[in-house]
């Protein structure tokens, strides 16, 4: 429980209230706008305690559903835990520990295409690491590699070779973590794929690697399409293997297809209901 706790409060962190703020309570050298710059410049985050404290009053107050009841969580999520998550996120959560956890990496920040990016780069001590950028899911941020770090750039240190190194590169999907909000509609994974080769090429890596999960296998996916001359390969943890065929009926909510063997066919049920249920939450 505490893990998915986590992972719920870090997705919430990064995804709805961080954005918000970054723009007034985290700085940078050099504020320049223009759609010319390209410039890289150092990040360092420094959220007010004011903001913090009025974020603990705000969870402090929230008002709770009545209990469920049913034993499970098909009305829902559970009282239980919900509460257990609040608590949590209140009480238990130390965010200046991830701040200062953050701040020790090498972050910057560089304006592309008419938008702020926020990057982590660190640099491995091995002469031919292999550049790699990480693209995080949705909803997500970067924290979700931080414990990767080490182990890519310093793999000795974990028992595997020198050539298995890697600069890293992990920079937020814009409107997430302090990467600007677009203010313009059109940031869709081929525009954040073009902007990835180019924070790759401006940091001076002529070839390069590319890694996502969840959303960022979309992404990763969508600069193996366009194929630029640095990258050599792409490596995916969430691939799209729906056939071609099915994906207009999935889409469509309508009942399985004749042919299917009965594992295709719960899979082929538990993707057109997962579908059904996005859409509801979006209307």
């Amino acid at each position: 429980m505490k893990t998915t706790i986590s992972t719920l409060f870090l997705a919430a962190a990064f995804t709805v209230n961080i954005p918000a703020i970054s723009k007034a309570q985290t700085h940078h050298t050099n504020a320049v706008s223009l759609h010319s710059d390209t410039s890289i410049r150092p990040f360092h985050i420094n959220i007010p305690q004011s903001q913090l404290d009025e974020l603990k009053r705000r969870i402090s107050e929230t008002r709770f559903p009545d209990k469920e009841t049913v034993k499970d969580a098909s009305q829902g999520i559970q009282l239980a835990q919900l509460k257990e998550l609040i608590t949590y996120w209140g009480n238990g959560y130390d965010w200046r520990k991830v701040e200062t956890q953050l701040n020790a990496l090498p972050q910057f920040i560089t304006k592309i295409d008419g938008i702020d990016i926020q990057f982590i780069h660190v640099r491995s001590k091995e002469s031919n690491a292999l550049p790699v950028i990480l693209t995080h899911g949705w909803p997500g941020s970067p924290l979700e590699f931080i414990n990767a770090i080490d182990p890519l750039t310093d793999p000795v240190k974990y028992g595997g070779k020198a050539n298995d190194a890697f600069d890293v590169i992990i920079p937020a999907i814009p409107g997430y973590g302090f990467s600007e909000i677009p203010t313009e509609l059109g940031w869709n994974p081929d525009r954040v794929a073009r902007a990835w080769d180019v924070l790759m090429m401006r940091l001076g890596y002529k070839k390069y690697v590319s890694e996502g999960g969840d959303h960022g296998s979309v992404i990763s996916d969508a600069l193996a399409k366009q194929a630029p001359s640095g990258l050599l390969g792409i490596h995916l943890t969430m691939p799209a293997t729906i056939p071609a065929e099915l994906v207009k009926p999935i889409n469509a909510g309508d009942p399985a297809p004749s042919g299917l063997s009965a594992s295709e066919a719960q899979a082929y049920h538990a993707m057109s209901s997962f579908l059904e249920e996005t859409q509801l939450m979006e209307e």
